[in-house]
């Protein structure tokens, strides 16, 4: 599939309300199904990882529904998981493999998880490392480090390990195994990594300690079901952010937006590159903070982004990048190696496609630095299968000089299926 995407000369317009949060969304069903009772999740994020998780969930025995819009889960536990008779398959979802992982490692039965040849690719000895050393068994493609994955769990140990990376995913598998053991895990990181887990296991019933960059879990506990409502996804909104800051004329508000702390370096740098934002109607519900963001076009200038921000916006860098190419001067990005091994090699991939629309753009080993303002000129772009470069280039059709076309446009479902009828909408205004 391709979208063609042609100049906004009346700018970005309307009012929106992106889909659900995925990371959010993804654990929302896991952690219902390894809960006693029937759990409710409203506005679940029906892309297609999401859906792999459900499905996989399935697979081990929990059974999962939608009635109204909501999606019920009819937890059994972590003891009421049963054994899969046939491969996981996680499809492009690399939160479904890692947090998964942590949760089959409790258990005494073998499990496969394998996904697409995008997860074929990406680190697993990352999180499998970790849960070796709690006693999980886990072989795989170079000793465990890729899939297809083996895991044959239970008698784990709870450990305290130092995540040499900030990674909400490592952190997760890690927690989730610490379900299983008897004690106190605990994860400690170089910076702050999303918490989503940690919110999320306390609304559920477990006893979570968070102090600094360390994360713990006490092993054993009683997960009771609750309601879910899950706020609309910050990294979805993103694009929007960026699409209406940059485009003249431009008016856009978007409504139940995720504003978790440790989330929201997006909004961070908007606020220091100069746009015009403002955040409004705040709320909270089941410990995941939400509000009104409103935008609108505006000058901007070249700023750095490092160190413990970068985990708060690494989903979110490729729409920065294009934003950074409308941006007066030099926008530096580092400390981000971790886009090398999400859906592509984002830092490769982003450098490329905006160069070959006319951005003055380099790939440095940790990042990339933008000098702005480039006029970008109408062309062919490729998401590559990666749903957040597909999105990102979409962006740059807004602000052409002639009409840009985004190819394998059938990735963006793994994140927002209407992201081009949304995109459209405001468009028209």
């Amino acid at each position: 599939m391709e979208e063609i995407i042609n100049r906004a000369p009346q700018g970005l317009n309307g009012e929106l309300s992106v889909p659900g949060d995925k990371s959010i969304s993804h654990r929302a069903v896991m952690f219902s199904s390894i809960a006693e009772g029937t759990s409710e999740i409203t506005g679940f994020l029906k892309g297609d990882d999401c859906l792999s998780t459900i499905r996989c969930m399935k697979q081990l025995g929990v059974v999962i529904h939608e009635e109204n819009d909501k999606i019920i889960v009819e937890g059994r536990g972590l003891e009421g998981l049963q054994e899969p008779d046939s491969l996981l398959d996680v499809g492009n979802s690399g939160t479904t493999i890692r947090l998964l992982s942590g949760i089959l490692a409790t258990r005494p039965f073998s499990a496969v998880l394998a996904g697409d040849n995008s997860i074929a690719k990406r680190p697993m000895g990352r999180v499998t490392g970790p849960l070796k050393m709690m006693n999980a068994k886990i072989d795989g493609r170079d000793n465990g480090r890729f899939t297809p994955l083996t895991i044959r769990g239970g008698n784990l140990v709870p450990v305290h390990y130092h995540s040499p990376i900030a990674s909400a995913q490592v952190k997760s598998a890690v927690l989730l195994a610490g379900l299983g053991a008897e004690g106190k895990t605990t994860v400690t990181e170089p910076y702050r990594s999303r918490d989503h887990t940690e919110r999320m296991l306390k609304a559920f019933g477990a006893k979570v300690e968070v102090e600094g960059t360390n994360a713990s879990v006490y092993g054993q506990p009683e997960l009771t079901a609750t309601t879910v409502k899950v706020p609309g996804d910050i990294s979805s909104a993103a694009f929007f952010l960026a699409g209406a800051a940059i485009t003249p004329s431009s008016s856009v508000r978007l409504e139940n937006v995720g504003i978790n702390p440790t989330r929201t370096g997006i909004l961070d740098v908007l606020e220091q590159m100069g746009a015009d934002v403002t955040i409004q109607e705040e709320e909270s519900s089941g410990n995941e903070p939400s509000a009104t963001i409103e935008i609108k076009s505006s000058r901007l200038k070249g700023i750095t982004i490092s160190g413990e921000l970068i985990p708060r916006l690494i989903d979110e860098i490729p729409a920065i990048a294009v934003l950074a190419t409308q941006a007066e001067g030099r926008t530096v990005i580092k400390d981000a190696e971790e886009l090398k091994v999400k859906e592509t090699n984002r830092i490769d991939t982003m450098v490329n496609q905006l160069k070959k629309l006319g951005a003055d753009i380099e790939a440095t080993s940790d990042g990339m630095i933008i000098n702005g303002p480039s006029e970008l000129q109408g062309g062919s772009a490729d998401s590559f299968g990666d749903h957040r470069i597909g999105m990102a280039m979409a962006l740059c059709g807004l602000i052409a000089d002639g009409p840009v076309t985004v190819k394998n446009t059938e990735a963006v479902a793994v994140s927002y299926p209407h992201f081009f009828k949304d995109l459209n909408m405001l468009i028209n205004g």
